[in-house]
């Protein structure tokens, strides 16, 4: 008995442990020299993507804030670098930027104050109902 319960744990384990990366990535406890390079090379293609686009580099800044901005210039370097070689026009976007990622500690104000908002909105509507519903058996009485 003692056997399989060891033999199964030793297969089991690497099964476990393959989505440790994706439990990290979640929790926020990521590696720093993973998470900058997965920086790098999102900030490279955002970087080479504006330039094809025809976006100006300052307006990438200002878009990506969040992404590292030599990587983005790098991207967007070589981008302008092979466009030119291979005379390749640039091609307007259809679709506007994409959002930026939430800060898990902004989530946790918005939500408070949200919540905090709700109750006063609650209330705000409560005497408007109050004279529908008045108005309602105003003309229920009139009939």
């Amino acid at each position: 008995m003692k056997r399989s319960a060891i033999a199964i744990t030793i297969l089991a384990a690497p099964l476990l442990l393959g989505g440790c990366d994706q439990v990290q990535s979640k929790l926020g406890i990521e590696d720093q020299a993973a998470k900058a390079a997965k920086l790098e090379a999102e900030g490279k293609a955002v970087g080479g993507a504006c330039r094809q686009s025809g976006r100006a580099i300052e307006d990438c800044y200002s878009v990506y804030y969040w992404l590292p901005k030599d990587a983005v210039y790098g991207g967007w370097r070589e981008m302008d670098v092979y466009m030119r070689e291979n005379q390749i026009q640039t091609i307007a976007p259809t679709l506007p930027p994409a959002p930026p990622p939430e800060d898990p500690k902004k989530k946790k104000t918005k939500k408070k104050a949200d919540a905090e908002a709700a109750p006063a909105e609650g209330g705000a509507e409560a005497p408007k109902e109050e004279a529908k519903e008045a108005a309602k058996e105003g003309e229920a009485a009139k009939h």
